[in-house]
């Protein structure tokens, strides 16, 4: 990789601080950031630089993970509107994923790596749980190492009480854990990882769950699973088990730093208490909340109990774009109507949680998550000088509230530029989109021929 120095721009370093540094400069050697401070660049970072980027008039912040999503949903984009949350998988999502293939897997994959890293993210935590072929979290991967984005899989699963097509017995699920770790943990210079996705606790065995966690912490992984995100399925679990979801969790074992609780929209006292005692790490998907009229989670208490938050688009068939900085947004503006105050979350805030949040979900918080010495090169400058954002007053106020995803110019992972003056420069982006029109139709055509029967899911 070569040494890159930007310079001129607004550092939003997000370290412990939220130091903003403007003027400032960062400097880049092979994967981390090397050096930053105030004013121009000392001389002889200027004659080690191989790339020179002017961030006049930019915001440079950490790039903020995308800490949930579903990437084989970008063909449904669209296509699930105006249904909640168990009706939407029965008539949208379903028929569609039984078709899937590791060819469409990879094509959705790219598309939906590149609208990342056009919104902001440089890391994304894809929970895909899809494996009508044995291969598609292979197709995943693929593309990220392609796109150069840093991808945490986390391989979903469940083996009881769900759709016929997605349960897998408890061999399975282990056996293709152990596959893709052996196949991609660390690849691409560090940027791919793999870890456990139960997918939901009404879907997931007792014994099954007990033992995936263990072998995840014995495997020094995460795991992910989706939690308490409509009143609807709480109620599955306290009929079966006369247990809440995080409640169910403890039970078994499963809670703890490494467990990463998405949504955790309907969550009582108690269970708040829980997950501030066990420190395990909620992912807040405020978009796909309102959209599915699931609830609204609650943030501000979680975080008064000293809880790490995580943001996340959700998938594309629950939100319709991966657009972090819409997330943003959002995230605060959906707490201050929710809570009836005007001050529930500061920029600040929002912005710890996209990135720092983000890195504590990515099993990463020393890698990435900030703009500090020693950590990761991963890198975003947002073009501030633009009708969307002028004038800017303060510049974690603007990020959040007055920016939009055409507004990120230039993008650094792993040291490597990836998109610069707001041009891809690691694949060929409309070859892909190209592909992708041609890859949705064939995988429409074969869903329509599938006629999957979906009589036979009880609830």
């Amino acid at each position: 990789m070569p040494n890159i120095l930007i310079e001129n721009g607004a550092i939003v370093t997000i370290n412990n601080d939220n130091e903003v540094i403007s003027p400032g400069y960062i400097f880049t050697e092979d994967d981390k950031i090397a050096a930053l401070g105030a004013g121009p660049a000392p001389d002889h970072l200027r004659r080690q630089a191989d790339t020179l980027v002017d961030a006049t008039l930019m915001a440079v912040m950490p790039g903020m993970v995308n800490a949930h999503t579903h990437l084989f949903q970008i063909f449904l984009r669209g296509l699930a509107d105006d249904k909640p949350l168990l009706e939407w998988l029965k008539s949208a999502i379903w028929p569609v994923a039984c078709a899937l293939t590791e060819e469409d897997a990879y094509v959705a994959g790219l598309v939906g790596f590149l609208e990342n890293i056009r919104s902001g993210a440089t890391a994304v935590v894809d929970h895909q749980y899809v494996h009508t072929d044995p291969r598609n979290s292979d197709g995943i991967c693929r593309a990220a190492a392609e796109t150069g984005i840093r991808l945490l899989l986390a391989r979903g699963w469940a083996d009881h009480n769900y759709h016929p097509t997605f349960m897998e017995s408890p061999a399975v699920i282990v056996s293709e854990m152990q596959r893709l770790l052996q196949t991609w943990q660390g690849a691409a210079n560090g940027r791919i990882r793999i870890e456990f996705g139960p997918l939901i606790p009404w879907g997931c065995s007792d014994q099954t769950m007990r033992e995936t966690y263990r072998l995840a912490q014995e495997w020094g992984i995460g795991t992910h699973i989706h939690a308490a995100e409509t009143q609807a399925e709480v109620e599955m679990l306290l009929q079966s088990h006369h247990l809440r979801h995080i409640e169910w969790l403890d039970s078994l074992g499963a809670l703890g730093p490494t467990t990463h609780l998405v949504h955790s929209v309907w969550l009582s006292e108690q269970e708040i208490d829980l997950i501030a005692q066990k420190k395990a790490i909620v992912v807040h998907c405020p978009v796909s909340n309102m959209y599915l009229a699931s609830g609204i989670a609650p943030i501000v208490k979680l975080k008064q109990k000293g809880v790490t938050i995580a943001l996340a688009s959700d998938g594309p068939g629950s939100n319709n774009s991966q657009n972090m900085l819409e997330t943003l947004k959002m995230t605060a503006c959906l707490q201050k109507v929710g809570n009836l105050d005007a001050m529930a979350l500061y920029p600040e805030d929002v912005l710890v949680m996209a990135c720092r949040g983000g890195a504590a979900t990515f099993g990463q918080p020393e890698l990435i998550g900030s703009l500090e010495v020693g950590k990761k090169a991963d890198i975003v400058l947002v073009d501030l000088d633009s009708p969307f954002s002028m004038p800017v007053h303060k510049i974690p106020s603007t990020l959040v509230y007055s920016t939009a995803a055409g507004q990120v110019d230039t993008v650094i992972i792993d040291g490597r530029i990836v998109m610069r003056a707001k041009q891809i420069t690691v694949v060929d982006e409309k070859a892909i989109l190209a592909r992708a029109r041609a890859v949705c139709d064939k995988l429409f055509e074969r869903a329509q021929a599938m006629k999957y029967s979906l009589d036979q899911v009880k609830w």
